[in-house]
């Protein structure tokens, strides 16, 4: 049962995909065992359980999220919630969500965020509840956090949050990374290269508090008794870290530049090299999330990778254990950030 290909279903000059039929014939059953495997059915051995399985792999079978709702009697949807589609870490986390959806054979639905006023909330979740199934929301930012504190005790949820400050409801399991670790090993090796002190430029939190990068920048000065300058407030593009780029350049004393995220980090050492302030030689600087870029910068960019897409995928997967009740549900799930070290940090001149 190897060597099967989707090319081998075609009719004319039009490619289709495998069919159910097409499945059972090269694994050597009737469509309803198909059927029964693919709906998790418990009276199929497992020896046939997984060579039909083996044979979806293998001719790409593609099973219908709405086929599989009928046939269980459950909805096979889930809801994307999120104020920002482009930005890396809510773009990877949604793919994550989407890669292990697609595996359980859920559709995926997105919908955006553009508000964070309670009429606005309410519509967008109004709009999400409509598509039954239950909701991930990003809450990276206060629209987000807004939407994820209103939904209705009833609806299944989980939320994608910047690492908390306290655990999150039993019954409604949140995933993050441990951005205070992150930010705390990034200053920690600054300071080790012989830096004085380190300056940060910070992303937006979701809250009104101190994020918890800016939070562990701070402690991992502090534990060095080192000098704690004023972080700077961006946003999240690379303009906002040009600006914040040109106030540090005019400084002698800054050697060592942390920021909020890669992009963040990208306009400050524009504005770097424009002050005639090179990097690493005068000026270290470390960004955040380690996007597909940084690697290819001059000089690469030293950063915190942060695993969003697997953040995506344990988000549905706390998903998925809530809405079949298959697995308990862990209060939370942490995913570990590595810092990444590349060209844009030195020792100082």
């Amino acid at each position: 049962m190897t060597g099967h290909n989707p090319s081998m279903y075609v009719t004319g000059h039009t490619r289709r995909q495998p069919s159910i039929r097409d499945v059972a014939s090269a694994a050597g059953v009737s469509y309803q065992t198909v059927s029964r495997v693919i709906n998790d059915h418990p009276s199929v051995k497992p020896a046939t359980r997984e060579r039909v399985n083996r044979v979806i792999e293998e001719l790409g079978f593609r099973r219908s999220a709405t086929a599989l709702a009928l046939a269980s009697g459950r909805s096979r949807n889930v809801t994307v919630l999120t104020a920002n589609t482009t930005h890396y870490g809510h773009a990877s986390v949604l793919r994550g969500v989407e890669e292990a959806a697609r595996k359980a054979a859920y559709a995926v639905g997105v919908g955006v965020l553009e508000a964070d006023d309670e009429q606005a909330v309410a519509a967008a979740l109004q709009r999400a509840g409509d598509s039954a199934g239950g909701l991930i929301v990003i809450a990276y930012d206060p629209v987000g956090v807004a939407a994820l504190a209103a939904v209705d005790s009833e609806i299944p949820v989980v939320g994608v949050v910047e690492t908390p400050d306290h655990e999150p409801p039993p019954d409604r399991p949140w995933v993050w990374t441990d951005d205070h670790q992150a930010a705390y090993d990034a200053t920690a090796h600054l300071l080790a290269l012989g830096h004085r002190t380190v300056h940060y430029v910070a992303i937006p939190s979701s809250t009104c508090r101190l994020s918890a990068r800016t939070n562990g920048w701070r402690r991992a000065l502090e534990d060095a008794g080192a000098p704690v300058p004023e972080a700077l407030q961006g946003a999240w593009g690379p303009g906002s870290g040009h600006e914040a780029g040109l106030l540090l350049a005019g400084d002698a004393e800054v050697t060592a530049v942390l920021c909020g995220n890669d992009d963040l980090a990208l306009g400050v050492m524009r504005a770097l090299y424009q002050a005639g302030r090179s990097v690493p030689g005068e000026v270290s600087v470390v960004g955040f999330d380690d996007a597909p870029y940084s690697a290819y910068l001059t000089p690469s960019l030293t950063t915190v990778r942060l695993d969003f897409t697997g953040l995506g995928r344990a988000a549905f997967d706390l998903l998925h254990g809530v809405l079949t009740e298959a697995t308990p549900v862990a209060p939370h799930s942490a995913a570990v950030p590595e810092l990444v070290i590349r060209e844009s940090t030195a020792r100082p001149a």
